[in-house]
């Protein structure tokens, strides 16, 4: 009995040392844009969060996604950023396009493609304190069969 609650004790302590050290490696999150839904033309779905922050930090702009489809599919998170209400520009993401990855499950079978991942997409510099806006839509090729479980743009520092 005294064994197995120090495993289970053990187990408990290595694991959250491993939950916290993950933050460390990749960031700590400090908001989410949950897109979820491909817009069109005739339907645009915007999705938004503001953060105050700080000149000179970093955001690590990663993609948190849950898909499938047939073929081929190209996705595309089109974002506006504003600084206190000000337009700063436009970023294009292609969330497949990563340069760390978390968790990545693909499989293809019979041509139906099933993929889910966290990955690091970009990163800016913040240039000067205020209130920035991220503004978000997913746009996509044209694929009847895609169907998106969660398409999710997540900011980190």
């Amino acid at each position: 009995m005294k064994k197995s609650f120090f495993i289970l004790t053990l187990t408990v302590i290595v694991c959250t040392s491993l939950l916290s050290g993950c933050d460390a490696l990749t960031g700590k999150e400090i908001g989410r844009i949950p897109v979820n839904q491909v817009s069109t033309d005739s339907n645009l779905i915007i999705k938004e969060t503001s953060l105050d922050l700080k000149n000179g930090e970093k955001i690590s702009i990663w993609s948190d996604m849950d898909m499938e489809y047939e073929g081929n599919a190209e996705l595309r998170f089109r974002m506006q950023l504003l600084k206190d209400g000000e337009n700063l520009g436009n970023l294009e993401i292609d969330p497949t396009e990563k340069n760390i990855t978390l968790g990545e499950v693909k499989t293809t079978l019979m041509g139906k493609t099933n993929w889910s991942f966290a990955g690091k997409n970009s990163e800016i510099t913040i240039d000067g304190d205020g209130k920035y806006t991220f503004k978000a839509i997913l746009v996509s090729s044209e694929n009847p069969t895609l169907k998106i479980m969660k398409a999710e743009i997540v900011l980190k520092k």
